[in-house]
């Protein structure tokens, strides 16, 4: 059966050579910390939002066509992004991207829409291996558990003007 540990083991190798060593983009995270932000009676941050991070990736990036608005304030910019990180890299570094984070990438920052984390390696999760409803393993397929792997994270993003996002840029202090 093809997908196995071996299999597993060969596709993160070559992924994690694709991903840091020949394409090279990279982009910082920003989370959120939801229990240090104080909040209103709407839910909405009335004072400052705070933030743990940056924690820098390697990843890969889908930009799309940026898009010119026009309101009664004026001409808006908006830039719809996608990022993919390597799924092991988020995991080594104990970081769970969820929406409300920031993302910081060549000086723009961009709010986290979405993320979506079934990217399979032979369309099988090891977390649910199908075994019978008694737990034991299956007899026609046992040993599930050992076959595919969880590769990506991809974040879908949009532009957030830099001025609206209270994160300062890392400034060296003499």
């Amino acid at each position: 059966m093809f997908g196995g540990l071996r299999d597993v083991s060969l596709i993160r190798g070559l992924n994690r050579e694709l991903i840091h060593d020949i394409v090279t983009q990279q982009a910082a995270i920003y989370k959120f910390k939801l229990e240090e932000t104080g909040v209103n009676i709407y839910g909405e941050a009335a004072g400052e939002k705070y933030y743990d991070g940056p924690f820098l990736f390697n990843c890969l990036i889908n930009r799309e066509d940026q898009q010119y608005t026009e309101t009664d304030e004026g001409v808006g910019f908006g830039q719809g992004i996608e990022f993919a990180f390597f799924r092991d890299d988020l995991v080594d570094a104990n970081v769970v991207p969820e929406v409300g984070d920031i993302i910081l990438y060549q000086k723009n920052y961009y709010g986290v829409d979405s993320t979506i984390s079934n990217q399979y390696f032979v369309g099988k999760n090891p977390s649910y291996p199908n075994n019978n409803s008694d737990g034991s393993s299956n007899p026609l397929n046992p040993g599930l558990e050992d076959f595919g792997t969880n590769l990506s994270i991809i974040i879908k993003a949009h532009k957030i003007p830099n001025d609206k996002v209270a994160i300062s840029p890392y400034k060296e202090r003499f």
